[in-house]
């Protein structure tokens, strides 16, 4: 019998918000699958063909290894599946890399293994686990996907902020491609994954006289509050949200 891929949301950062089912999914998984970030890293191989150091350094690169180990500490003995997962967009290497990654996968899946992916916030929100789940399920796998509290809601609870009301529109722009356009939308709007672009974006929201706060590292030990684009730095980590309104 063939084994069943899951994806599963940890939430932006605070252990506490993992849901009761990813807790659940993640103590039957025979195998967690962890998603290592950098490009310096490539190939997939299994925990046991891999020295506790080089294994321990992996762990340390993954933000939702980091929540899920909090809330369930007994994971630390499980079984894991280490996936490359850089950070970047030349589409060609991307696609190269989640075909070995999802290789990897269903090799254990064919053994009747169970694998939980494990990913920040929501599966079905700019997810890294979604490529691999679309390829294994064209492979004839079963697939599930664990929803996880998205990040801009438990940033706009963070800052005491409802996101919308009424009748207004939410957008979920990712800012890292742009967002001069995106801010002329109607309602509120959502910019994720700002990075290198938030000069610009500062600039544009003074410049339209726009609401604007920031939410980096939300729920983790990092986490920062700022509440005007004054306050914003230019540079801030990679987990960064913003929330951007028009003045009332």
């Amino acid at each position: 019998m063939k084994g069943r891929f899951y994806v599963v949301g940890t939430g932006p950062g605070d252990p506490e918000l993992l849901t009761i089912k990813a807790v659940r999914i993640l103590r039957e998984s025979d195998i967690i699958a962890i998603p290592v970030s950098g490009t310096d890293f490539s190939g997939t191989y299994y925990e046991e063909e891999k020295e506790t150091a080089v294994r321990e350094e992996l762990l340390e690169r993954c933000a939702a290894w980091k929540i899920v180990r909090q809330a369930v500490p007994e994971l630390e003995k499980k079984a894991k599946l280490y996936l490359s997962m850089p950070m970047m967009k030349q589409k060609d290497i991307l696609r190269n890399i989640h075909d070995e990654d999802a290789k990897a996968a269903a090799g254990w899946l064919e053994k009747g293994k169970t694998i939980a992916f494990i990913t920040l916030g929501d599966p079905s929100v700019y997810s890294t686990g979604m490529y691999l789940h679309h390829r294994i399920k064209e492979w004839g796998f079963d697939t599930v996907m664990v929803p996880g509290v998205p990040s801009f809601c438990a940033a706009a609870a963070r800052i005491d902020m409802e996101i919308a009301k009424n009748r207004e529109e939410i957008h979920i722009i990712p800012a890292s491609y742009g967002v001069k356009e995106s801010l002329s939308l109607p309602g509120t709007k959502i910019l994720m994954k700002a990075g290198k672009k938030l000069p610009d974006v500062k600039e544009e929201v003074r410049s339209r006289g726009m609401e604007i706060c920031m939410v980096e590292n939300c729920g983790m030990e990092q986490e920062r509050i700022y509440r005007s684009a004054e306050e914003i730095p230019d540079e801030a980590s990679y987990y960064s949200l913003l929330i951007v309104k028009e003045e009332e």
